[in-house]
């Protein structure tokens, strides 16, 4: 049954949502259908379509009470919207339904588990957050919240587990029917840890082991954690808060983390052999995962950042979107991320210049605009180095965004201190990449209000959220000393039926 406030949320954003015109979104990121958007929940295949669940307030384009925002698609590009899924309408949710996951049930309905939020007092008498974790079932667009939730409490957290920090449980099902659930808590040192649970039915749950704990060596709290194999390793994903900067591989603030190793289910558990950020750019938060029919493993994300949530456009109807979706490998020991395959359906014609001779800044015909896929390959003339190569996106005479490599640092720079934001924010990041002979392969994906950045087929991944006025779609590329360039560029089309 529909209660009051999940029926309030829906027509709400049935009234409202449809209302913004499309030209003011993303072309292909995806969006709330109104209101604030933050973690991405419940990415997950369901009845042969894959579904997607997202941190919702409706009412605001502020962070408040959450709820679940709900869309669907077949190819991972083009989302149906859905009505909301779930409200904060229970007295172990009241205070919100925070993050979780999603899995396909054998009676073929779906399986919704997330973290209920409910507000006290402690001994103390300061207000606190106790979470707990909930369940719901559904049909895939109507859910009922269970009779017995919630289904784990902090009686149910090992010894020096905190009931206040416990929560974003990612599920699956394995092969032998058991659902299995990872869950991110704080333990008795005031750092993070992943715990692993196991239910036979969805209902009951068990505690298993400690996957993982930072030992304050990764920040603090470690939330919306998943946990997968991968090309013969296991990776564990999760996203620390209050992390302390380390060279060029973490930032300060709010980030994320990817620990890849081996992982013996009857003996030592997981075991970790490399630690990495997932993404290097200003905008990158909550990943999920999942595992399309055809055996890729898909990563999708917040494509934004606590610190600088404030810095949004004046008047907007919305706020908050997501990356475009990647196919993961791992290799070489680290991660490795590129754009989904499906979004080349969407490529239009291409334009490609090949062996460009580049020394100070140029332009190039047929390379401009604002919603495309474009790669760029660099190379030094004969022996020679050079000192930097820029390329400018979303350009005209009073804004810019630019990626910069410099081949003697071996770093990759992101900077949209020109890219229409409205605040005085972090503008700029800088991250190691392979050195490769002073070459470097450049991937673009260029939205409305985005920019991501793959280089060398993947190795390393940044995003980061521009506000640039959609007329600024110049594009010119610059070198400190000569390169030649390849370039290979399509716009992005996407009709009204793809």
């Amino acid at each position: 049954m529909t209660s009051e406030a999940l029926q309030k949320a829906r027509d709400f954003e049935a009234q409202y949502g449809p209302h913004i015109p499309d030209n003011q979104r993303p072309a292909f990121h995806l969006t709330p259908t109104i209101g604030w958007m933050n973690d991405p929940n419940g990415f997950s295949l369901y009845k042969g379509e894959y579904h997607l669940f997202y941190q919702y307030h409706p009412y605001s384009n502020e962070w408040g009470p959450m709820h679940w925002g709900h869309v669907k698609s077949r190819d991972l590009i083009r989302w149906e919207r859905l009505p909301a899924a779930l409200a904060p309408d229970c007295g172990y949710d009241a205070a919100g339904c925070f993050s979780g996951g999603a899995a396909e049930m054998p009676d073929g309905r779906q399986l919704l588990m997330y973290t209920g939020v409910k507000r006290g007092h402690d001994a103390d008498g300061f207000i606190r957050d106790i979470q707990t974790q909930c369940i719901a079932i559904g049909d895939g667009v109507n859910y009922d919240k269970c009779e017995k939730n919630p289904v784990l409490t902090g009686e149910d957290l090992p010894e020096g587990g905190s009931a206040v920090d416990f929560r974003d449980p990612k599920i699956w099902r394995e092969a032998d029917g058991a659902y299995y659930a990872v869950i991110g808590n704080r333990t008795a040192d005031g750092s993070g840890a992943i715990l692993l649970y196991r239910s036979a039915d969805g209902r009951k749950w068990e505690f298993v082991r400690t996957l993982d704990a930072c030992h304050n060596q990764y920040g603090k709290m470690w939330e919306c954690p998943d946990f997968f194999p991968l090309d013969g390793k296991q990776v564990l994903i999760t996203s620390p808060q209050d992390m302390q900067p380390v060279g060029l591989e973490f930032h300060a603030g709010n980030g994320t983390l990817c620990l890849i190793g081996d992982y013996d289910p009857d003996g030592a558990g997981f075991v970790r052999q490399n630690a990495q950020a997932i993404d290097y750019g200003l905008d990158f938060y909550a990943p999920q995962t999942l595992l399309t029919p055809d055996g890729r493993r898909v990563m999708v994300a917040w494509m934004q950042n606590w610190a600088t949530a404030g810095a949004k456009p004046y008047h907007c109807r919305w706020f908050g979107q997501y990356t475009v979706p990647r196919e993961l490998s791992v290799r070489d020991g680290r991660l490795v991320q590129n754009p989904v395959r499906e979004l080349e359906h969407y490529r239009g014609q291409c334009v490609a210049h090949h062996n460009i001779p580049v020394s100070g800044e140029i332009n190039l015909p047929g390379v401009q605009g604002r919603v495309l896929d474009m790669t760029v390959t660099v190379r030094p003339i004969g022996k020679e180095s050079y000192r930097w190569f820029r390329i400018r996106v979303a350009k005209d005479g009073e804004h810019e965004t630019i990626i910069r490599y410099r081949p003697d640092q071996g770093t990759v720079k992101i900077d949209r201190t020109r890219s229409g934001l409205p605040h005085d924010i972090v503008h700029t990041r800088s991250f190691l990449v392979r050195p490769r002979g002073g070459e470097i392969k450049l991937r673009l994906i260029l939205d409305r209000y985005s920019v991501e950045v793959f280089v060398n087929d993947g190795e390393q991944a940044a995003s980061a959220v521009i506000y640039t006025r959609q007329e600024a779609g110049a594009i010119s590329f610059e070198a400190g000393g000569a390169v030649l360039m390849d370039v290979e560029k399509y716009d992005l089309i996407f009709p009204e039926e793809a």
